[in-house]
């Protein structure tokens, strides 16, 4: 009989948690809510739920937490940039079609409605707004969706240590370039009303700083 790991791994109090994100849109409403942290690591969903902050990864991770326990595959697409931070993005299909939610220190690097027939499609939504703080645009690879339920044996959701390797295996998929090098030389600046807008409410402390 299939286990139902909603029920077996999770606490009381952190059921409380899951069960109202029965939606994408609580599950970034709770993301929104949560304070970025600039600090290097991987926490697990538990230590997150626990300690109440996240980066875009550990956000990712819940997020795929909290989809699971409603039902859904626990599914992350990693997005590559250039002279910037990787994005980690919790994916989710309705209708054949792809949205997603993340936890970004960006306004603009979050919630997508699921109007995308393909993985490429969302991803490119995201590329006139995945720039950094000097205007460039930095979107260069994605990867295939990684179901991150190959790791249950390791208890991805629940250990209490940091869990870097499980960035390490998604870092080991197979990513697709956005761009030709042509189109890549051409880019032309953000307009800076955009990045304003794009770190309007951002952690400084949280902000890549980029190389000019």
């Amino acid at each position: 009989m299939k286990v139902d790991r909603k029920r077996t791994v999770w606490t009381a109090a952190e059921r409380a948690v899951f069960a109202p994100l029965r939606t994408p849109e609580k599950i970034q409403l709770f993301l929104n809510r949560l304070p970025y942290d600039p600090v290097l690591g991987t926490a697990s969903p538990r230590r997150v739920l626990k300690e109440r902050k996240a980066n875009c990864f550990e956000g990712a991770m819940l997020a795929a937490a909290a989809f699971r326990y409603h039902g859904r595959p626990p599914l992350l697409v990693d997005m590559r940039s250039w002279n910037d931070e990787d994005h980690v993005l919790a994916v989710f299909r309705e209708n054949d079609a792809w949205g997603c939610v993340a936890k970004s220190n960006y306004t603009v690097l979050r919630f997508r409605e699921p109007v995308y027939r393909t993985i490429r499609e969302l991803m490119m939504s995201f590329f006139d707004v995945f720039f950094n703080t000097i205007g460039q645009k930095t979107l260069r690879q994605y990867s295939v969706p990684f179901d991150l339920s190959r790791f249950d044996d390791r208890n991805w959701m629940t250990r209490m240590d940091d869990i870097s390797w499980v960035g390490d295996a998604l870092d080991r998929a197979r990513h697709y370039r956005v761009m030709t090098p042509a189109q890549v030389k051409a880019l032309r600046l953000t307009d800076p009303l955009l990045v304003k807008a794009g770190i309007l409410g951002s952690d400084p402390e949280g902000l890549f700083k980029p190389k000019k």
